[in-house]
């Protein structure tokens, strides 16, 4: 496939995960190979002064809303997690390990994540509920905390989020065809355009 869809992306982002509810069929509908990049969506805030709708009391109740809205437009389950904001540090560390070292189970890992966010409400800001999730999904929670304190993992998502920077990403999620740069998924409708030009 010679066209691709790279989505920057943090599980902490509920517009993130409702986004890749639709990115792969959308990708596979254009023939396009789906990328993805794990970042560190609160080091792109602190590099470039952006923070979370959620932040803004006005806004963040809109956002409920039209997270809402969209959820029932694609026909996803989603509720709104209870434990927001969540430090990702962790889990994000996870998907890169789970992406490095079992590239074949990362939609595994993936789907895990963020169905126990955004449609389950788990707590994951708690290691043993982060290790149930992966458990049941299974894998062994055990390794992949192991693999989390790796250089290689550290350095990889550290290398990411500063690519993304670099980029002009300043949230999440954001999508690259070419050099197009797509933020929010609430601009799909352009990135299937783009894919088909």
């Amino acid at each position: 496939m010679s066209k691709t869809v790279e989505f920057f992306f943090d599980l902490g982002s509920p517009a993130s995960y409702l986004a890749h509810t639709q990115l792969p069929d959308l990708c596979r509908d254009a023939g396009a190979e789906l990328v993805y990049r794990p970042m560190l969506l609160g080091a792109v805030f602190q590099a470039t002064g952006n923070a979370s709708p959620a932040m803004i009391p006005a806004k963040g109740r809109y956002m409920l809303r039209d997270l809402a809205r969209f959820a029932e437009r694609y026909g996803v389950p989603m509720r709104f997690n209870p434990h927001f904001p969540i430090n990702t540090l962790t889990l994000m560390r996870l998907l890169v390990a789970v992406q490095l070292h079992q590239p074949e189970r990362f939609d595994d890992a993936l789907q895990a994540l963020f169905r126990a966010i955004w449609v389950d409400g788990v707590n994951m800001g708690d290691p043993a509920k982060v290790a149930g999730v992966l458990v049941a999904a299974g894998f062994d929670a055990a390794a992949l905390q192991a693999q989390i304190a790796e250089p290689a993992v550290k350095d990889a998502l550290k290398a990411t989020t500063e690519e993304a920077v670099k980029r002009g990403v300043f949230g999440a999620p954001t999508c690259f065809v070419g050099g197009e740069m797509f933020f929010g998924q609430d601009r799909l409708d352009f990135v299937r355009e783009a894919l088909r030009g």
